[in-house]
């Protein structure tokens, strides 16, 4: 797999994150659609970004989404990866509940980042 840049590895993270539920909850793509517009305020093409993960088998959920994390943790600030963690947080907790999926995938980001 080619290394993401911090901006489409984000995406990468936050579309697992809102999908390993079963269910890409409305308040979650309202969420994603605020990270696109904050980090692409150009107009990007992510169709290519959005076959890879929809082609992805949950079973290769998380070694896609750690791949991805050490993509962000490389191309970030430390302020950064803590403020990514925060707004990946009130992505989980969007639909007023967090999964147990949810949560093994949000600590996991914490754990390989070294976020307390």
């Amino acid at each position: 797999m080619q290394k993401s840049n911090k901006s489409i590895a984000g995406y990468h993270l936050l579309m697992i994150l809102s999908s390993v539920d079963g269910e890409f909850a409305p308040e979650e793509g309202m969420l994603v659609q605020q990270y696109l517009a904050d980090e692409f305020p150009f107009r990007m093409n992510l169709d290519n970004e959005l076959e890879v993960l929809a082609l992805l088998q949950p079973e290769e959920w998380k070694d896609h989404f750690e791949f991805h994390a050490r993509c962000f943790y490389d191309d970030s600030t430390e302020e950064e990866r803590i403020n990514f963690a925060k707004f990946a947080k009130s992505l989980i907790k969007a639909d007023h509940k967090v999964t147990n999926e949810e949560h093994i995938f949000y600590m996991l980001l914490k754990n390989l980042w070294h976020i307390a």
